[in-house]
């Protein structure tokens, strides 16, 4: 985690996250069917029988038999744990679950997390030497320098499957990859490159080795650590690891080694690299500061200092950060898809070169949306791809097992590589990174946010996540007294950063009301109902505020219905003309991402309002990223057999064709034709060259029903309902939501579709 991350996040916000519903971030669910007895029989006995005999003749049939070929062991003792240092294996269980947790979010790798209870390397190896035959690959986290060494090689030479120290080499694949760039940005050859390493852990070593198995002469790379350069000859301080880089050099200390060096690398302390040292460098020199929580120097201080230096740091605040995920779930992806014995030099270089080449590529819009104002663009601030980038599972994974292949360690070759990265972009939908696009979006241009219902401690919460999460300014809208009151009882009255609105003290009632009052006075409300309203009711006075510019936008509904909240509001706010009002469901499920519409206004809508809740319902889709395809869902398929409503989207597809729309759309059909492709495929007139990714519902009971049953049942996860089309952003939320699903939807609101 990145210091601006982590200076974000709440001891009591952190410790909710983490034992909230099931305690911890990891469960088990059965990929198999388990509804009847025969499945049971089929899963376990006697049916079992059948692949143990298998497994027993063939071992290798456990990679098709089993979970082991997709499977990864995340394993620490916790004595070096994130930077809090040795607190032991226990205390690193969490750490050990997210990172099994990332593992599946960015690769579709099914790990779990193993604490191994002793600071003995004999008794380590001894714990996990023996777990080859449940695992695909081992990944070593958190073990402190230099028994990860220890622990690494001894467990290579002795397993059949991949053992990756994660703090090793995964920090140094990517910052490798980041040099790669650098290097050829400012025109050097690896061969002629003097490379300064300040920090000898483990870390630190293994940058170095893979810097010199890619090239670098061992005499232009100095190594220092806290007592110096380790050169030819030092006894001080020294291991067999340390010595194994020491050189024949008159530097002895930091500043000497810095003088003319081309790179720094820096995996130590804050402050390390000074003005003076920096300055001493050669032309165009290349700072990689990646000291954790703060770096050897910021990048403020260092193009301060040399202007025509490039920088990157381990931090997420910064431009070029090195961060770990982008390599650790992509290597054992190629390694597990070919079935590989181990994790060697090639196989990191591969990773490190295609991770450099997709810098270099022209960046898809999703991915400059999410992280800039300005496309990304290959140059001094854009040396290393970011995480959220969907490109990383289709190019990284195959150069690994590309190189497991040519260098004789996979034991089940791919034949048809484009078909195998074709299957990589299928396992994870990019959309499902929709929510981060969001709020790096709002990042860029924070708004002020009204919290209507701000008395109430989730929405506390809520506001106070979205202010330190850098979205703008919330404006929490409530008695001062009971809101203090409230925000003392969950522990943060110490935060005084929040702005209050009462209605009863407000000054602007008065004009909210001549306002309202303006647009009511003709439907029957008299000017003291409408001065009662705003007074009184938070969303009508939150409407108001949003209506005459003193807010950016609304996030409500915690206590109340949505058809109550709906209708307060659009009391003060009017639709965009020309367009409807419509609910609009993003359904996250088993690597898919769904919008379905329209889930919360149109009861029973007509061909034309059908038309064009497809066409608002496919801007949103592309609004957050992808190309809709839309079905336009029924009881029946094409005409059979005859459903009450089909009558309706029939109509609203002859609609859409006549207004020529510039996106895939076809219907009436049902839900299991629009999903999936060999069900289609009894259809091969129809119009979806994919399965649809947006659906449109011929009535409101269908889609409000179909879509709370994939959040309680289906195990989706479900954001929204999207409030789309109103003049002014307002996002109504389900009652009684989590602070989590509002901070999502505020994030929603400020984005404003």
């Amino acid at each position: 985690m990145d210091d601006s991350t982590e200076k974000n996040i709440g001891d009591r916000e952190a410790l909710r996250f983490h034992s909230r519903g099931k305690p911890g971030k990891l469960e088990i669910n059965p990929t198999k069917p388990m509804a009847t007895q025969r499945d049971l029989s089929l899963a376990y006995s006697p049916g079992v029988a059948v692949p143990v005999r298998a497994i027993s003749d063939n071992p290798d049939a456990s990679y098709d038999l089993t979970s082991r070929g997709n499977m990864v062991a995340v394993i620490s003792n916790g004595t070096a744990i994130l930077g809090l240092g040795n607190l032991g294996a226990l205390a690193s269980k969490p750490v050990m679950e997210g990172k099994a947790v990332l593992f599946k979010r960015f690769a579709d790798v099914d790990s779990i997390d193993l604490e191994i209870d002793t600071e003995d390397p004999d008794q380590f190896i001894n714990a996990v030497r023996y777990m080859g035959p449940s695992f695909g690959g081992i990944n070593l986290e958190d073990i402190k320098a230099p028994d990860c060494f220890i622990i690494e090689q001894k467990l290579r030479e002795e397993m059949d499957i991949p053992v990756f120290h994660d703090d090793q080499h995964g920090t140094a694949i990517i910052c490798v990859a980041g040099l790669i760039n650098a290097l050829h940005l400012t025109g050097r050859d690896i061969k002629e490159t003097k490379v300064v390493m300040n920090g000898a852990g483990a870390a630190g070593i293994a940058c170095l080795e893979l810097l010199k198995a890619m090239g670098l002469p061992s005499d232009n790379a100095i190594l220092c650590d806290t007592k110096g350069v380790i050169f030819t000859g030092r006894e001080e301080g020294m291991n067999q690891w340390k010595s194994a880089h020491a050189v024949k050099t008159d530097s002895r200390t930091l500043a000497e080694a810095m003088q003319g060096a081309d790179i720094f690398i820096g995996l130590s302390v804050k402050g390390a690299l000074t003005g003076e040292m920096l300055k001493s460098m050669a032309k165009d020199p290349i700072i990689f500061a990646m000291a954790n929580p703060d770096p050897e120097i910021t990048p403020e201080e260092a193009h301060e200092i040399r202007p025509d230096a490039i920088v990157a740091t381990g931090r997420s605040d910064y431009p070029n950060q090195v961060n770990n995920v982008l390599g650790f779930p992509y290597i054992f992806r190629g390694a597990l898809d070919v079935q590989a014995t181990t994790i060697n030099e090639e196989m990191k270089i591969a990773c490190a070169e295609a991770l450099a080449a997709l810098a270099r590529e022209d960046v898809p819009d999703e991915v400059a949306a999410a992280y800039n104002d300005e496309r990304l663009r290959f140059g001094p601030n854009y040396i290393i791809p970011v995480p959220f980038d969907p490109r990383l599972i289709r190019d990284i994974p195959p150069a690994v097992a590309m190189a497991a292949m040519e260098t004789g360690v996979a034991r089940k070759p791919i034949v048809d590589m484009d078909a195998y990265r074709d299957r990589l972009s299928a396992r994870l939908d990019p959309a499902a990174g929709s929510l981060q696009v969001i709020f790096n979006k709002v990042r860029q241009k924070p708004k002020r946010m009204i919290f209507a219902e701000g008395e109430q401690e989730q929405v506390i919460r809520a506001a106070i996540a979205y202010k330190d999460a850098g979205l703008g300014e919330p404006v929490l809208i409530g008695r001062d007294e009971i809101v203090l009151e409230n925000m003392k009882s969950i522990g943060l009255g110490d935060r005084d950063d929040l702005e209050i609105a009462n209605t009863s003290k407000s000054e602007r009632v008065n004009d909210y009301a001549a306002y309202l009052y303006n647009r009511l006075q003709r439907k029957g409300f008299l000017e003291r109902d409408v001065m009662r309203m705003v007074s009184n009711d938070r969303n009508i006075f939150g409407s108001c505020m949003l209506a005459l510019g003193d807010a950016d936008a609304m996030i409500t509904g915690v206590t109340r219905n949505y058809s109550i909240v709906l209708e307060q509001v659009t009391k003060v706010i009017d639709p965009l003309p020309g367009k409807r009002m419509i609910g609009v469901s993003m359904i996250l499920t088993r690597g898919r991402t769904v919008l379905v519409a329209d889930t919360n206004v149109h009861d029973m809508p007509n061909g034309e309002e059908l038309a064009d809740i497809t066409e608002q319902t496919a801007e949103t889709a592309r609004a957050l990223g992808y190309e809709p395809r839309v079905a336009l869902l029924a009881y029946s398929t094409f005409g059979h057999p005859e459903g009450d409503r089909s009558r309706y989207v029939r109509d609203a597809i002859k609609i859409l064709e006549h207004r020529c729309v510039d996106f895939e759309f076809d219907g009436e059909m049902a839900a299991d034709v629009a999903l999936n492709k060999d069900v289609r495929s009894m259809y091969p007139f129809s119009r979806l060259k994919d399965n649809a990714n947006v659906l449109v519902m011929p009535a409101i009971h269908s889609a409000s029903i179909s879509t709370k049953m994939l959040g309680e049942l289906g195990g989706a996860t479900v954001i929204g309902p999207m409030l789309i089309g109103m003049s002014k952003p307002v996002q109504i939320v389900r009652i009684g939501c989590t602070s989590s699903e509002l901070l999502n939807m505020a994030a929603i609101a400020a984005y404003d579709f």
